[in-house]
């Protein structure tokens, strides 16, 4: 058989059987007098198998392993491994169609977010900021920044993160109080950092913060953080400051 012979054969591409060769996981027939290849029953075989293989989802690595071994150990463990991977994709897959099915349902009751498809944590979350019926631009910059700690923060920290910010947003007198800090914070936008104010709105952001703030481990990098100073005025991104150093020194206690 030639080479498009042997393809046609066990269906696949004549590219393919090519690169098989290149990989070693099948024996290149010797060239004839005309300078043709001519494969035999023995080719068309060992192609079948390699075929069989990768329809399983082996990659080319593993069908090498199992190739080499004759008595067939190596081919159940694969198997096995295999099997694994595929139940925790299945796994993962059916998560993500629950998942989505709870956004359609939000979307349609009109819940769905403006940020997307974000955490229940923080759909909640932004639910009741909503009710707050804030005109702000530093409300709109926070609901941002939740949406990108919702996607980047593990779940072990994004869910008690969520949970502890939202009776901030709940509680009648706490949202009396975030209403003023944002006011506050939206009256420094051309404000300097040394403004007397800085410091005031600093302390009443401070009192706003829940009593116990979940450990956050890994610190975020430090060009994150200057990515967030420097979308705030300069006043404001002085106040963040001010409440950093007094979250670390224990002020938000």
């Amino acid at each position: 058989m030639r080479i498009g012979e042997l393809a046609a054969a066990v269906g696949v591409t004549t590219r393919a059987i090519r690169h098989y060769h290149h990989l070693g996981l099948l024996p290149e027939p010797e060239r004839q007098g005309n300078g043709y290849r001519v494969y035999g029953l023995r080719h068309a075989v060992e192609l079948a198998r390699i075929r069989r293989l990768t329809e399983l989802g082996l990659g080319l690595g593993e069908v090498r392993d199992v190739l080499a071994d004759d008595a067939g150990r190596e081919l159940a463990e694969v198997l096995a491994e295999l099997d694994a991977d595929l139940a925790r994709q299945e796994a993962a897959i059916h998560a993500r169609r629950a998942r989505l099915r709870e956004l359609l349902a939000a979307a349609e009751q009109g819940r769905l977010p403006d940020e997307g498809p974000v955490s229940t944590e923080l759909a909640s979350l932004l639910a009741e900021l909503g009710e707050l019926d804030l005109m702000s631009p530093m409300a709109a910059k926070d609901r941002e920044l939740l949406a990108l700690i919702d996607t980047t923060a593990p779940p072990e920290v994004r869910g008690p993160l969520m949970t502890a910010l939202l009776p901030t947003v709940t509680d009648p007198a706490a949202m009396d109080a975030a209403r003023d800090v944002y006011a506050r914070l939206d009256a420094l936008a051309d404000a300097a950092p040394d403004d007397p104010r800085v410091a005031e709105a600093a302390r009443a952001l401070v009192a706003c913060l829940p009593p116990e703030l979940p450990d956050a481990g890994t610190p975020a990098p430090a060009g994150f953080l200057a990515a967030v100073l420097a979308d705030c005025s300069p006043a404001q991104a002085e106040v963040v400051r001010l409440v950093l150093d007094a979250v670390a020194g224990g002020g938000a206690r």
